[in-house]
């Protein structure tokens, strides 16, 4: 479910109600995921050991990208032009 459908009009009590019913969807939707693949066979710690290397390479591809904005600015460049000297395909 998207938290999006609730157009927020300012901090008023039908807001608040209209994403309070969202995030229980949603939260309601992630419970019935994991109970998915605990019946497939995973455990809670292999779940969690792999959200956990998931944060760990996103934050090392967030600091790689940062990188390659401030090479390009000092090149005078686009971050795009630099991915082929370094053998990066725009969907890294």
């Amino acid at each position: 479910p998207s938290l999006r459908s609730c157009q927020p009009d300012g901090a008023n009590e039908e807001t608040l109600r209209c994403e309070i019913k969202e995030l229980k969807l949603k939260d309601l939707a992630l419970d019935q995921e994991i109970t998915q693949l605990l019946s497939e066979g995973y455990s809670l710690e292999e779940l969690e050991k792999h959200i956990s290397l998931l944060h760990e390479y996103n934050d090392i591809k967030d600091a790689g990208q940062m990188l390659l904005g401030k090479l390009a600015v000092i090149r005078g460049v686009t971050t795009k032009q630099l991915y082929p000297e370094y053998d990066l395909e725009l969907s890294d």
